[in-house]
């Protein structure tokens, strides 16, 4: 069997709120979890992220999702929609752009609990692994 991510749990101050907000951004179902007091985003078929509700301070991540060109714009369109800030390098200000110097469309936002997500369409970690 190949190694495969199942779930990811994130923590932020509002589970609800994290959890509707990414999957309204992503076009995804959100509901809460089958097991524990968390609140699931169903991103595909093979991978959930459960938003975990905390009160104290926690790590700030970094996720990253590999969508179609199709998707890209879909899901771009969405961030515009809402109000979402976004920008073009993972570390910066908000400069509404979409960096396209790695050989496909990326771009960054920030959410309320401080979580860097990111959307692209080409991967450019795995190119650096391959050598290529």
């Amino acid at each position: 069997m190949t190694v495969q991510l199942d779930h990811l749990m994130i923590p932020a101050r509002s589970a609800t709120a994290a959890a509707r907000r990414l999957a309204e951004v992503l076009g995804v179902p959100w509901a809460p979890a089958r097991i524990g007091p968390f609140i699931a985003v169903h991103v595909n078929d093979g991978l959930t992220i459960d938003f975990d509700e905390r009160s104290g301070a926690f790590d700030k991540g970094h996720f990253c999702f590999r969508v179609s060109e199709t998707e890209f714009e879909a899901i771009l369109g969405r961030l515009m929609a809402a109000g979402i800030a976004y920008r073009s390098l993972p570390h910066g200000s908000d400069d509404f752009q979409v960096n396209t110097s790695v050989g496909g469309r990326v771009v960054y936002w920030r959410e309320p609990d401080d979580h860097v997500w990111e959307l692209l369409t080409v991967s450019y970690a795995r190119a650096s692994a391959s050598g290529a």
